[in-house]
């Protein structure tokens, strides 16, 4: 291909494994990654609601012996792997008062050392490929001071600087690591969020209008996001944070007249 010749965004023949894949951003993304002719793997907690074409497999991102398992089962499965999308995460609401050691813990596991469970036994067969890309799932919380969001902010802020790092390590390996920054998305976490508030219809309408476009994210927004840069065309990107959040980092409007 001259320099000169727009990068391919077809997808045919590339194997890829997205964890969390079985709800919400990363089902999105799984399901779009097929639509466009990659073979695609879900590892989840709970892969059932999963259907063909994808493979499922039930892993366990804090746990090493799982994800180790599963991640050699897809790759053996799939006849490789040339993306990798870490996006299985765990929510956490509260100030730095309101959760418990424990919980840290939690959560940190999850969000942060399972993207490094998962890239760590994705490696071997990320280096084998000839279009290798990893997207991990961040958050607008790893760039802007959200109220009652002290966990959560702090393991996507790992997970952002994690991405940087893994994009300067793996470059030279032929892998490239990017992130996506979805603002509030609408997705089962912010439902289950939603339900438990006293009253969902005025939060719902509060977490709207913190966006600057006056509305959630879609699930199907980010996984486009997500699917982009492990696609071809991103071929000169890496060390990247693509926000898909509706302006909320970056733009700041005057309130509208009334």
């Amino acid at each position: 291909m001259s320099e000169l010749s727009e990068p391919t965004s077809d997808l045919s023949g590339l194997k890829a494994l997205v964890t969390g894949g079985a709800s919400g951003i990363g089902a999105a993304t799984a399901g779009l990654l097929a639509d466009r002719g990659a073979d695609v793997a879900v590892l989840d907690l709970d892969p059932s609601p999963v259907d063909k074409p994808l493979r499922a497999y039930c892993g366990d991102v804090s746990d090493d012996a799982s994800v180790r398992s599963a991640v050699a089962a897809a790759a053996h499965e799939l006849g490789g792997l040339d993306i990798l999308v870490n996006n299985a995460g765990i929510g956490a609401i509260g100030t730095v008062e309101d959760n418990e050691d424990a919980e840290w813990h939690r959560v940190l596991d999850v969000n942060v050392l399972g993207m490094v469970r998962t890239t760590r036994a994705a490696l071997p067969h990320l280096r084998a490929s000839a279009h290798a890309a990893v997207v991990n799932t961040c958050s607008i919380a790893a760039t802007a001071g959200l109220p009652q969001r002290a966990l959560y902010s702090a393991s996507k802020g790992a997970v952002l600087s994690l991405t940087l790092a893994m994009a300067a390590d793996h470059l030279r390996d032929g892998i490239r690591v990017n992130c996506v920054n979805p603002g509030t998305a609408d997705t089962p976490w912010i439902g289950r969020l939603l339900d438990r508030a006293p009253d969902p219809a005025a939060e719902r309408a509060a977490l709207d209008a913190r966006q600057p476009m006056g509305r959630l994210v879609t699930a199907g927004e980010v996984a486009a996001a997500i699917v982009y840069l492990a696609s071809p065309a991103a071929a000169s990107v890496t060390g990247t944070a693509l926000a898909v959040d509706g302006g909320m980092q970056g733009l700041r409007l005057r309130p509208q007249a009334r």
